[in-house]
């Protein structure tokens, strides 16, 4: 396996450690959202995990053993109410995002297209929740917002 080839399996890998996390937080999100989003929490938590699939579909394209989702993580802060699985909503999809800048990076062609788009749409679900937006989404170095890991921790 090229350099090239390692380094863009190592961001395969990543992104789908981040969509684990990401699907494991929209579980969290849902049980706590209002009504009045939960259509929109359970569209990203889908879409989430048809990424998650995809990229099992990629990793093993590429040679790889998909990294396995965790049994539980570490979520960024406590999740008590409404407001807060707003906030987590909104912190999962810039993580999501980051990761996915990564894996535009380091791959090319129909791969770097789908991955720039997974990176654009969890930006826009990140707007979305949050209300605000970045310069750069996904790139924290860029938008001036502190770095953080790609997911929450295991």
């Amino acid at each position: 396996m090229s350099d090239a080839q390692d380094k863009e399996l190592r961001a395969l890998q990543a992104a789908l450690a981040a969509e684990h996390a990401a699907v494991y937080g929209y579980g969290v999100v849902g049980g706590r959202i209002g009504e009045q989003r939960r259509t929109e929490a359970r569209t990203a938590y889908d879409a989430h995990r048809a990424r998650r699939d995809a990229l099992v579909r990629d990793v093993k394209g590429a040679g790889g053993t998909p990294v396995a989702a965790a049994a539980g993580y570490a979520l960024p802060f406590p999740v008590p109410d409404a407001a807060a699985a707003v906030r987590l909503a909104a912190e999962l999809e810039m993580r999501v995002a980051g990761v996915y800048a990564d894996l535009v990076r380091s791959s090319g062609d129909e791969r770097r297209r789908s991955a720039a788009e997974a990176m654009r749409e969890a930006a826009v679900r990140s707007v979305r929740w949050s209300g605000e937006s970045v310069a750069f989404p996904g790139l924290a170095e860029r938008s001036g917002t502190a770095p953080g890991g790609p997911a929450p921790a295991p």
